[in-house]
């Protein structure tokens, strides 16, 4: 598989809704040009940054044609398709090679805890309906209850199509274990992409990333040039931004929505229920935040 277009800084795309609460094209598109213009080298749409679990399929599926109207051909685009079920996973994995989109990814099924062979059959039908399309584990077991392991992963590079994991577990150990395995693998947790990176990991994708996308691309440019002083550098400064934002007594979205404001971004709207919304405190939070990401940009880049 051509990995080149997958290599390097891929902001998880951020719900986008009005003020009543409903899914904006408008704003979605906006957001895709906004990450465009800074030089992302893609976007994961659909996934938990995207508030999924809270969407129906019909919603999904107007984010995701929106995107591709955007920046489709522009940006690399990888579109998380998981539901609860096979069936509307399928159905969302289809649409996505409609659209021509990168990659598809999914998480596991949750709630219940499936043994291996399910999980698999569960991943390789999904793939299935979007044939033609590289297919990526998303591996989050903090969230979705199930991990990913080198025996289900072994089963899984049976499928042509798997391009690789896109890792969220917090061990860097595990990527690289993924990683010599011979796929490639996305760094998931933002509070360590430059040991990612080091473990093996090709590219990033990130919830904060949206909000401050030059400090990534500059660790991971720093990485890539052999400055490990300057990407630690960096690195750290983005866990404390990371840190502050997470005081907020809201939703962790709800504060870098409000921190893609301060930067400029477009306005995107809140989180959706049960979600906690933001608060006064996440505003104080997020300005916080904003002004070291200022301080970082001014001092580091």
């Amino acid at each position: 598989m051509d990995y080149a277009k997958f290599e390097g800084i891929i902001p998880a795309f951020y719900a986008c809704y009005d003020e009543q609460g409903n899914i904006s094209t408008a704003r979605v598109k906006g957001l895709a040009r906004y990450l465009m213009e800074k030089g992302v080298k893609g976007l994961y749409v659909g996934g938990s940054s995207g508030e999924c679990i809270y969407q129906s399929v019909e919603e999904r599926k107007a984010v995701l044609q929106a995107v591709m109207e955007e920046v489709g051909g522009k940006l690399t685009v990888i579109a998380h398709v998981a539901c609860n079920n096979t069936q509307d996973s399928c159905e969302l994995a289809a649409h996505a090679e409609s659209l021509h989109v990168d990659a598809i990814a999914s998480i596991p099924p949750i709630y219940f805890h499936l043994p291996t062979d399910a999980v698999a059959k569960y991943w390789n039908d999904i793939s299935a309906a979007a044939p033609h399309t590289p297919f990526v584990i998303y591996n989050i077991p903090q969230l979705a209850g199930t991990a990913l392991n080198l025996p289900l992963l072994r089963e899984m590079k049976k499928n042509p199509n798997l391009l690789g994991v896109k890792n969220s577990s917090m061990p860097v150990q595990d990527i690289q274990m993924w990683h010599d395995e011979g796929v490639f693998v996305f760094n998931g947790p933002d509070e360590q992409l430059l040991s990612g990176l080091a473990a093996g990991a090709g590219a990033g994708i990130g919830g904060t990333y949206a909000a401050m996308p030059e400090l990534y691309m500059g660790i991971f440019d720093a990485f890539h040039k052999g400055e490990m002083e300057k990407g630690r550098v960096l690195q750290n400064e983005c866990c404390r931004i990371i840190y502050k934002v997470c005081e907020a007594d809201c939703n962790l979205y709800a504060t870098l929505k409000e921190v893609l404001r301060l930067q400029g971004g477009p306005d995107v709207g809140d989180v959706r229920t049960p979600m906690t919304g933001l608060t006064a405190h996440g505003k104080e939070c997020a300005q916080a935040a904003f002004e070291m990401i200022n301080a970082a940009k001014r001092n580091l880049l």
